[in-house]
C-alpha cells in the first residue's frame, strides 16, 4: 500500500493518500443518498475472522512485538474501521432525517 502526504490548497492540512483515504473522499463526496444506500451502509460489519485477527494485532500492538507487516495491515483494518464509521454516522443521519431511526439511535 502506497502511503503519500501532500498539502491541500490552503497549506494548512496534511492528506493521506491510503486506498481507505481516497474513497472516503470519493464518497464523502456526494451529497444524496436514497434510503437504499444507507440501510445498506448499516448492515456492513467486518465478519468474525476480521475482528479475530484485528484482535490478535491489537494484543501484538500493546506488547511491542508487531512485525512492519503486521502494523501496517493494522493501520488498513483501522483506516478501513474509520471509514465505514462515517459512512454509517452519515447513514444514520440520513435516517433519522427521513424519519426512519429515532433521534435517540
Amino acid at each position: 500500500m502506497m502511503k503519500a502526504e501532500r498539502l491541500s490548497d490552503d497549506s494548512r492540512t496534511i492528506r493521506t493518500n491510503t486506498e481507505a483515504a481516497i474513497l472516503a473522499r470519493l464518497l464523502q463526496s456526494r451529497e444524496n443518498m436514497s434510503r437504499d444506500v444507507a440501510d445498506y451502509l448499516m448492515s456492513i460489519d467486518f465478519d468474525a475472522g476480521d475482528i479475530e485477527r484485528m484482535n490478535i494485532l491489537s494484543a501484538r500492538a500493546r506488547e511491542g512485538t508487531l512485525t512492519g507487516g503486521e502494523t501496517a495491515e493494522l493501520d488498513s483494518y483501522l483506516h478501513v474501521g474509520s471509514l465505514l464509521a462515517i459512512l454509517q454516522s452519515r447513514a444514520r443521519r440520513f435516517l433519522k432525517s427521513e424519519g426512519v431511526l429515532s433521534r435517540s439511535s
